[in-house]
């Protein structure tokens, strides 16, 4: 590869290179005249003799070179690169070096230095270890608040060391292997512009790394580049670029004219072109061309695969034809591809959308006998099947068998089936199968799972059984309390609510609104209408909790006793102190109670 002209934008002065000198040997063998003084010293502490030094020792010795400590605080950035040139012939020496001044000396080597390091090795065809300091340098520079460009500091450095132009191909893969894609389109821009080549291999991967971020326009600018300087593509670029077609808006005027373009090119769509066309069509519902391909897949002598039939069975089942999709499903086993979980679960969940349980049974059992285990997927879509048509208990059995038939069942399955009992208000079913899986399987239940079983069961009035649940929780949520006490009020155990209802506030559990209607009405049914009242005051001045319905619950039940209407006023002033407003049906209710008095 040569370079076409080469200008950079700035120059190394750290590394002590210049545009301006005649000779670029003269730069590097004439001393700085620190001080003349320091030429009466001996030569190893003599800093203007410190490039001298460092290279006698470093040929005299491979590891472990020892130098007066009088020298090290006049090794800068400058001094560092001279020795680096001095070695370019050599690059385990000048490797060996840089890292004695990194590690041992723990100094701060800039990106000049580096990008000299990375010249030496590439030149000596050390590309593994020249990779690793250009990814090195990469990060250095984008550390820095003021960011240096690698590639110009690379540029720079040609004019005065041996370099290979396999560096800048290499610069741009080490942004793209840094995850850096963006830099990295930029870097290959650059490269490009000043005349270098970059590799295929390399544009692939800038081209796969622009497609996973969604940068289209990107990757056809890449494309078109590589056309114009000449870089070949191969059959690995043109299926990146069929992905980046897929994902057009354009898609599927112009598939003709792309398969042309390939085929122009020399390369004949493969396997993996056609499934990406194939797929692609199926995702936006264009069954008949991607049924069309897959017939072109036969007469080009491309064979489909899995992937082509799951794709179409895709979209067959996407589009609601749920026995064409089994029939192609057939049609890919009869030609000796055997199905996976992937294609057994695209038919699972279809049949199971359109409420055909019996058929995602079977194709199950049938998945069982080829050997294809059921998968999180496959269990959670049954279940899921299973709610919509309201069979619950149908649900329970199937695992059942399922167990019988060693197929494990993820423990959050489980967990959706209880919920979707309790919800169904089939609390005893919920608890019989979480009593099961904990003792078969040793499944730790969670404590949203107690307060779901707790709150069915006591809305099906099975108090008895709630409150033994509620011992195994060390803490309830609201919810949980509401449905306890709300419960226990229905049966009349008023008292034992109030008890929990001192428990909540105990645990700093805010109780409701309908908690204390719960209890209001029961003790009004009592008739322990001072009890009411004080809970009714309680609720507003603890929780500012002004609930209407029980007052009015109140006010009619001591209406309807006929305690008089001197009481009546008496209950509404002492509530007004509270916070109450009596409504329009609170009038109504003592209207009601002083007709019997007229």
């Amino acid at each position: 590869m040569k370079r076409v002209s080469v200008k950079a934008a700035s120059v190394l002065r750290d590394v002590g290179f210049s545009k301006h000198s005649s000779s670029s040997l003269e730069i590097i063998v004439k001393p700085v005249v620190l001080n003349p003084l320091y030429n009466l010293l001996p030569q190893t502490q003599n800093p203007n003799q410190i490039v001298d030094v460092i290279c006698s020792t470093l040929k005299q010795r491979d590891v472990d070179f020892v130098l007066s400590k009088s020298l090290i605080p006049h090794l800068g950035n400058r001094e560092i690169s001279r020795v680096l040139l001095r070695f370019q012939s050599d690059a385990s020496r000048a490797l060996t070096f840089f890292n004695w001044v990194k590690f041992d000396l723990c100094k701060r080597v800039n990106v000049g230095n580096y990008c000299l390091l990375v010249h030496v090795l590439t030149w000596s065809k050390k590309f593994p270890l020249a990779m690793q300091f250009l990814c090195e340098v990469i990060e250095l520079a984008n550390e820095k608040e003021e960011e240096e460009d690698v590639f110009s500091v690379l540029v720079s450095a040609t004019e005065e060391c041996n370099w290979d132009p396999v560096v800048f191909d290499m610069l741009v893969k080490g942004y793209l292997k840094l995850g850096l894609v963006e830099d990295g389109f930029l870097a290959f821009r650059k490269v490009i512009g000043s005349g270098f080549r970059v590799s295929v291999v390399t544009c692939n991967h800038l081209l796969n790394g622009l497609l996973k971020l969604d940068l289209m326009d990107d990757c056809w600018q890449v494309y078109r580049v590589m056309c114009k300087v000449g870089i070949l593509p191969n059959t690995h670029t043109f299926n990146i670029l069929t992905n980046v077609f897929c994902n057009d808006s354009n898609f599927g005027e112009e598939v003709g004219v792309f398969l042309e373009k390939m085929e122009e090119e020399g390369f004949e769509p493969d396997l993996v072109t056609y499934n990406t066309l194939v797929s692609s069509y199926c995702r936006r519902g264009r069954l008949k061309e991607a049924f069309y391909l897959y017939k072109i897949m036969y007469r080009r002598r491309v064979v489909p695969d899995l992937v082509t039939y799951t794709s179409l069975i895709k979209g067959l089942c996407k589009d609601g034809r749920v026995r064409e999709a089994h029939q192609t499903f057939h049609r890919m086993i009869d030609r000796g591809i055997m199905p996976d979980g992937i294609s057994y679960n695209t038919l699972i969940y279809a049949y199971c959308k359109e409420g055909m349980m019996e058929q995602s049974k079977r194709l199950l059992y049938e998945m069982l006998g080829n050997s294809v285990v059921p998968d999180r997927f496959t269990c959670k879509i049954i279940v899921e099947g299973f709610v919509r048509e309201r069979r619950l208990l149908a649900a329970v059995s199937f695992f059942v068998e399922l167990r019988r038939l060693k197929v494990t069942i993820p423990f959050e399955v489980y967990n959706s089936l209880i919920e979707s009992l309790c919800r169904e208000g089939k609390p005893f079913a919920a608890k019989h199968l979480l009593e099961r899986i904990s003792e078969e399987e040793g499944y730790e239940v969670k404590p949203e799972t107690y307060d779901n079983l707790i709150e069915s069961l006591s809305r099906c009035d099975a108090i008895e059984e709630a409150l033994l649940l509620k011992e195994k929780l060390t803490s309830l949520d609201v919810k949980t309390y509401r449905a306890l006490i709300c419960c226990l009020c229905r049966f009349g155990r008023n008292r034992e609510a109030e008890s929990l209802l001192t428990e909540m506030v105990d645990s700093e559990v805010k109780p409701d609104s309908f908690i204390c209607v719960a209890l209001v009405s029961g003790y009004c049914k009592e008739l322990d209408f001072a009890k009411a009242e004080s809970l009714l005051s309680f609720f507003a001045i603890e929780f500012r909790i002004f609930d209407t319905e029980s007052y009015n619950l109140l006010v009619k039940a001591i209406c309807e006793m006929g305690s008089g209407y001197n009481k009546v006023l008496e209950l509404q002033d002492r509530m007004q102190r509270v916070g109450f407003v009596p409504n329009s049906l609170s009038c109504k209710y003592m209207i009601q109670g002083l007709k019997p008095l007229m």
